[in-house]
């Protein structure tokens, strides 16, 4: 019962939330006092929608509860992968990773390659031309940094940040210098369940919700209580970065984003392309009381939140990316129609799914439907639920919806009611009274994967070699040629889609070449890189 009563209430406060954004007082127009407004990230890892902002008061987070009541609440916010890395990929440039070739988990650090046949590890290459967006911020002025997360599929050029540390944030930059800082917290990531399990349990093991694809048990209680209790712990650090903020003086004159990177990292939630997947909090909160409390039901998918970031600052979305951007200048009218997913190899495992949700369903195409549901992932088990549950499906001790995941096989098409079935028991793609929804969701996916240019369908061993042109040694961008004038410098690279920085001699901050400079006398360097190519040399010149 507390299970069928914790689902009905999730399912009423997402159906009143629009009723709620309009009754709340009409909203003020943002007024930001620069077109460079502070801009910071506060990201969480492996985290759904578990806080009273989104109907669910089993933690207690005040400083989120804050964030929202001053703020906007985004109740449609989705990843286009279950798995932090190909999320990553498509925040941070504004692209599908399955069109970057960032869709395979991982490609840096461990690709298995005993059972994969890889390089250990090896940069993903987008298109010629695709930057990380920060790139576009620290171009326009930003001070740019990262705390501490960069799991990209590639490394990042030195254009992108200031700097990546564990203690990076807005202090280091220059007097009312506008910044873009980012800080991740690892906190509720999946590892932080066995990790943190000597803790102090903030959260009643027996008071906490269950899935039906869980059984009622000591053990799946206690991960489920030590998420939630994970999730306050993180609270906590928010409620630190708040005040540092306060006390910089600079709460007010800092938009404030909090987002998830995919859904928990519980069995069965992460790594899936279901819509528990990938749902995520997305909340944000503007200096001006803009929209304070309100929710916006609006589909909004991690690539939008790169433009957005730059619309946010008056800049303009790039060609390259397919994200939209849901604030400021170039806000679009209208969001995403659809949000899509994917799923390819997981560590040493390999599938292929793919994922697209209306307002009401979502379609599902395995590519692989000989091979089963569950991905035997060595990484999580250890926790000990998967451990529970893999123990019971050995003895058949699991009911019907508890054994789902361990189908040997998995039908070539899914269909669901995502808002009669919200835990996604009950696949509708052979009933014959949904043929028409079924036929017009396959559609939208087959179109999908044709414009966006999913590369998915090829093997990974071939992607990597067309990725390195052809070689078996990965590329490197082509050293920068530098032109002098008597009062002009002009720095130019012949790799397509390089990024160029420059910096003055014993400075830590590389400039982003944009344009012929005029600078003043002294040694100067400079050096290039397209994104997930090998740097180009650092070569030297002298501005006399």
């Amino acid at each position: 019962m507390k299970i069928k009563k914790y689902s009905i209430l999730f399912s009423i406060f997402l159906l009143t939330s629009s009723f709620w954004t309009l009754s709340c007082q009409e909203a003020k127009e943002p007024v930001i006092e620069s077109e460079k407004p502070n801009i910071l990230w506060i990201s969480a890892e492996d985290l759904s929608p578990r806080m009273a902002a989104y109907g669910d008061s089993t933690a207690s987070t005040p400083n989120l509860d804050r964030l929202a009541r001053e703020g906007i609440t985004y109740t449609n916010a989705f990843t286009t992968a279950g798995v932090c890395a190909p999320s990553r990929n498509s925040i941070i440039t504004g692209r599908y990773q399955t069109s970057n070739g960032g869709h395979n988990m991982r490609t840096l650090w461990n690709t298995y390659p005993e059972q994969t046949g890889l390089p250990k590890s090896y940069n993903s290459v987008p298109p010629a031309g695709v930057k990380l967006f920060p790139e576009y911020l620290k171009a326009a002025g930003y001070y740019t940094t990262n705390n501490v997360k960069t799991d990209y599929q590639f490394e990042a050029p030195p254009t992108v940040w200031d700097e990546v540390s564990n203690t990076a944030d807005w202090r280091g930059r220059e007097e009312n210098q506008p910044f873009f800082s980012v800080i991740n917290f690892t906190t509720t990531h999946e590892s932080q369940i066995w990790a943190r399990a000597k803790n102090k349990m903030r959260v009643d093991p027996s008071t906490v919700p269950l899935p039906p694809y869980y059984p009622d048990h000591e053990i799946t209680r206690t991960d489920v209580a030590r998420h939630y209790s994970n999730l306050e712990e993180l609270d906590d650090q928010i409620g630190e970065v708040l005040k540092k903020l306060e006390e910089d003086g600079l709460l007010e004159k800092t938009i404030i984003f909090f987002w998830g990177d995919h859904g928990d990292g519980l069995p069965f939630y992460k790594r899936e392309v279901y819509r528990r997947g990938l749902l995520i909090p997305l909340i944000a909160r503007f200096p001006n009381g803009y929209k304070s409390g309100t929710t916006e039901d609006r589909f909004i998918s991690g690539i939008d939140l790169g433009p957005t970031m730059l619309s946010l600052a008056a800049l303009e979305t790039t060609e390259q990316m397919q994200g939209k951007a849901f604030e400021g200048k170039y806000k679009t009218q209208e969001g995403h129609e659809y949000i899509f997913g994917a799923r390819d190899r997981l560590d040493s495992e390999y599938d292929q799914v793919r994922s697209v949700m209306d307002r009401q369903y979502q379609y599902v195409k395995n590519y692989y439907p000989e091979k089963p549901l569950y991905m035997d992932i060595a990484f999580r088990k250890n926790i000990p639920t998967m451990n529970l549950l893999l123990e019971m499906h050995e003895k058949g001790e699991l009911n019907e919806a508890q054994s789902l995941w361990f189908r040997e096989t998995k039908p070539e098409e899914e269909l669901y009611d995502y808002i009669a079935d919200p835990f996604q028991l009950n696949n509708l793609a052979e009933d014959p009274a949904y043929a028409e929804k079924l036929a017009e969701l396959r559609k939208v996916m087959e179109n999908w994967v044709a414009d966006s240019e999913d590369l998915g369908s090829i093997q990974e061993k071939e992607l990597l070699t067309a990725m390195w042109n052809g070689d078996d040694t990965p590329p490197i961008t082509a050293d920068v040629q530098i032109y002098q004038t008597s009062d002009m410098v002009k720095l130019n690279c012949m790799t397509a889609g390089a990024s160029i920085a420059y910096r003055k001699e014993n400075s830590k901050r590389w400039e982003v070449y944009t344009k012929p400079l005029n600078l003043e006398a002294g040694n100067y360097e400079t050096m290039a890189m397209r994104v997930g190519y090998e740097p180009s040399d650092t070569l030297r010149f002298r501005v006399r």
